[in-house]
């Protein structure tokens, strides 16, 4: 007979797995040398994408006009930003400081 423990864990899997509940990793983005890298990413709904400063000195934003982004939220390097799509479509973004100077943007397609 299996301890109480065990049950306990086998049942959440069991859940977990039904009801479609995964620990699936972020996509990532790196910001670094003024760029978004991939600055170009199609992702399915629900998946949390990350953005890691992997900059030595530089800091970045991650600014989504359409998403009502409060602007001059800026992450240093070693710090990230993540954020999950729920509903499908285009979501153009920018590196605030640095779109117009360095072209710093990039672009999340979000698919069924």
């Amino acid at each position: 007979m299996a301890k109480p423990i065990i049950r306990a864990m086998l049942a959440a899997a069991l859940f977990a797995a039904a009801v479609g509940v995964t620990a699936e990793e972020p996509v990532v983005i790196a910001a670094q040398n003024y760029a978004f890298v991939p600055a170009e990413v199609t992702v399915k709904v629900g998946t949390r994408v990350r953005w890691e400063n992997r900059d030595r000195r530089q800091y970045h934003s991650v600014y989504f006009e359409q998403l009502g982004d409060k602007p001059r939220d800026y992450f240093f390097p070693g710090e990230s930003r993540e954020r999950v799509f729920d509903t499908p479509g285009s979501y153009p973004y920018i590196c605030e400081p640095h779109w117009e100077t360095h072209g710093m943007t990039g672009v999340v397609h979000v698919v069924e």
